[in-house]
C-alpha cells in the first residue's frame, strides 16, 4: 500500500505541478508569478524545518546516530546542491557564448543548437524529477503523512520553475506548438514516478539510511528557498507590495503547518 501511495503520490506531484504551471502561465497575470514564488518558498521552508528534520532528528535519535553527522549532512546537501547550481549556470554560460560566437556564420547550426536546448532542459527535469521521486519516497517510508506533505511542497515550488520551462519549450520547437511543449515536459515529470519507485526499493533495504535521506530532502528545500525563489523576490518594492509577498510568504507556512495538524502529524 505504501508503494500505491507513492507511485500515485510522484506521479500527481511530478505531472499535476507541469499542467498547473500550464494553467498559472495561461490564466493568470505576470504578478501572480511573483506571489506563487512567495508561497512556495514559505511551503518548502515550512516542510523542512517543520516537518522533515524534526522527523529526520527524531528517527537518528531512536537509531543512536550521532546528530553532529546529521548536521553535517544538512551542510553538505546544501553546498552540494550550490554546486550543482554552479555546474548548469557554467554550462549555460557556456552554450550562450557559443551561440553568440557563431550567430551571423552559422545561422543552420545556430538553430539545431537551439532546439537541442530544449532537450537539454528536459533532461535536466527529468534528473531533476528523478531525485524528488526518492525524496518523496523515503519521507513516504518514515510516515504517509509526511510523504504527502512533501509531495505538496514539490508540487508547489515545481509550479514556478516549469512556467519558465514551459516558455523555454515552446520556443525551441519550430511549430511553436504550447501542446507539444506540455507534453514533453509531462513525460519528464513522470519520471518522478520512477525516482519514487527506486527510493523506495532503496530505503527499504537501508532503514538506517532513512534520517540522512530525509536529512538531504531538507537541505534541497532550503537551498532552493533561499538561494533560487527568495532571491526572486529580493526587488525594491512598495509598501503595499511587500506586505503582500509577505502574506504569500506566510501563507506558504501556514498551507504546510495547517496540512500537518489536519494530518494529525
Amino acid at each position: 500500500m505504501t508503494l500505491f501511495f507513492i507511485l500515485l503520490s510522484t506521479l500527481v506531484a511530478g505531472i499535476g505541478s507541469v499542467w498547473l504551471a500550464a494553467w498559472v502561465a495561461q490564466a493568470l497575470l505576470a504578478r501572480y508569478t511573483t506571489h506563487l514564488l512567495s508561497l512556495a518558498a514559505g511551503a518548502l521552508l515550512a516542510t523542512a524545518f517543520t516537518s522533515l528534520l524534526p522527523e529526520a532528528f527524531e528517527l537518528a535519535q531512536a537509531a543512536q546516530l550521532s546528530v553532529h553527522v546529521m548536521f553535517a549532512v544538512l551542510l553538505v546537501g546544501v553546498v552540494f546542491f550550490f554546486l550543482l547550481d554552479k555546474a548548469e549556470l557554467w554550462h549555460h554560460g557556456h552554450e550562450h557564448s557559443d551561440h553568440a560566437a557563431h550567430h551571423q556564420a552559422h545561422d543552420h547550426d545556430h538553430d539545431h543548437s537551439h532546439h537541442s536546448g530544449g532537450w537539454a532542459v528536459l533532461l535536466g527535469d527529468s534528473l531533476h524529477a528523478f531525485g524528488d521521486g526518492i525524496l518523496i519516497a523515503a519521507a513516504f517510508v518514515a510516515d504517509w503523512r509526511l510523504g504527502l506533505a512533501s509531495a505538496v511542497a514539490v508540487m508547489a515550488h515545481e509550479v514556478p520553475h516549469h512556467v519558465g520551462d514551459l516558455v523555454v519549450l515552446r520556443q525551441a520547437d519550430q511549430s511553436g506548438n504550447a501542446r507539444n511543449a506540455l507534453v514533453k515536459l509531462s513525460m519528464a515529470g513522470a519520471v518522478t514516478a520512477l525516482g519514487g519507485l527506486i527510493g523506495y526499493a532503496l530505503v527499504g533495504v537501508l532503514d538506517n539510511a532513512l534520517p540522512y535521506f530525509l536529512v538531504i530532502a531538507a537541505s534541497s528545500f532550503v537551498y532552493v528557498a533561499l538561494a533560487d525563489l527568495i532571491p526572486q523576490l529580493q526587488k525594491r518594492l512598495s509598501p503595499g507590495q511587500t506586505t503582500a509577498q509577505v502574506a504569500w510568504l506566510a501563507a506558504g507556512v501556514a498551507l504546510v503547518v495547517v496540512l500537518g495538524i489536519v494530518l494529525g502529524h
